[in-house]
């Protein structure tokens, strides 16, 4: 049990892209858990804080173009400051993406030459599995990432124009013609967050494999 709870903290750091090379010395695996738990959280907050971003860009952007809006600048100055919010979350996200994405390689490449140090073939046996086993949350992750990337920045892109084509001509006329990009702006963020939340039912898997006392 020891063995597979060590080998599992070590994947999950190298999904958070902590690379084993920069570690210095070795670990033990109750450091090392601590350390992936807390990049864990942090990760999975900024997919959670995106979700709600999104809604409440997009709510923002609905209520300025809303037909006979009474108080446009203010509406477009809220709209203009989600975006900035959102702005900041889609590059964690690109990030995370681009990290989880890179280092899954070379992480594997140095189980197996860990694993292929065991004298016990049973030991190794057992170190193949976990890795096996292990790989498949990461694929996981990996694949729903790149879904995330794309849509990130694909919406990112529509909402910084409407916003630029709205600080030109905020006129009725303005908001009128922009009316349909903003639409598809809103729907490209519900298809986003739908994006998003496969990688976070992967990284929960993942979570759920190194919980403390289970049964893994």
């Amino acid at each position: 049990m020891r063995l597979k709870t060590k080998t599992a903290v070590l994947f999950a750091v190298i999904i958070l892209g902590v690379s084993l090379s920069q570690a210095g010395c070795f670990k033990t695996g109750n450091q090392l858990s601590a350390k992936t738990s807390t990049s864990m959280e942090a990760v999975e907050k900024d997919y959670q804080q995106a979700l709600v971003q999104i809604d409440a860009t997009g709510a923002s952007l609905e209520n300025l173009i809303k037909p006979g809006q009474p108080d446009v600048k203010k509406a477009f100055k809220e709209y203009s400051a989600n975006v900035d919010k959102m702005e900041n979350l889609g590059k964690l996200l690109l990030e995370h993406s681009d990290k989880m994405s890179a280092q899954g390689k070379d992480y594997f490449a140095e189980w197996e030459k860990q694993g292929n140090t065991y004298a016990n073939p049973e030991i190794q046996a057992q170190s193949e599995q976990r890795r096996a086993d292990l790989s498949v949350y990461f694929v996981k992750i990996s694949e729903a990432s790149v879904g995330v990337k794309g849509g990130s920045k694909a919406y990112l892109s529509d909402i910084r124009e409407i916003r630029t084509y709205l600080s030109n001509d905020l006129t009725p006329k303005g908001v009128e013609a922009i009316t349909p990009v903003a639409h598809k702006a809103v729907d490209d963020g519900n298809s986003l967050k739908g994006a998003i939340e496969p990688v976070l039912s992967a990284i929960g898997g993942v979570r759920a494999e190194l919980a403390p006392g289970g049964t893994k």
